[in-house]
């Protein structure tokens, strides 16, 4: 089941420009914003991430830190920097009509891209950004399927 509650997204970096999509439905249809979605009922943000990413453009790319948390009353966001892995970018034809591969300075000189995702590429291009960098602890009562930290390593 989705939810219109929690929401993801996910820079991407593929040979040093980052990854976008023309949205075609909604308040952002026909803009470029940072690819993402909806977290479904008992799935992990970092999961539904990266399943968004590879859905929505052919990507294969692992969560490796939470870059910044968007909060509004009806809605949060998690803000993901992922680790590229392969896969060529496409688009779904569904939920996007193109997928763009673009430099920080192009995508911040663009109109066409949501103010949220200029936010965060303003942010993430300045390399001066806190991160909760994915941990490597699991409690002894689940399973790396069902959990995640984010929060240094100690």
């Amino acid at each position: 089941m989705n939810n219109k509650f929690y929401t993801v997204c996910g820079i991407v970096e593929i040979e040093n420009k980052i990854l976008f999509v023309r949205h075609t439905y909604g308040t952002a249809k026909d803009r470029i914003l940072l690819p993402g979605g909806f977290v479904t009922e008992g799935e992990l943000p970092s999961v539904a991430a990266e399943r968004e990413l590879l859905e929505e453009t052919g990507v294969t790319a692992k969560a490796k830190s939470i870059m910044a948390m968007q909060f509004k009353p009806e809605q949060w966001c998690a803000v993901f920097v992922m680790e590229y892995v392969s896969g060529i970018p496409k688009s779904d034809g569904y939920e996007n009509s193109e997928v763009l591969l673009l430099t920080a300075e192009e995508a911040l000189a663009r109109k066409d891209i949501t103010n949220m995702s200029k936010e965060m590429i303003r942010i993430y291009s300045t390399k001066n950004y806190g991160e909760l960098n994915r941990n490597s602890y699991v409690p002894g009562s689940v399973t790396e399927d069902n959990y995640v930290l984010f929060g240094d390593n100690v």
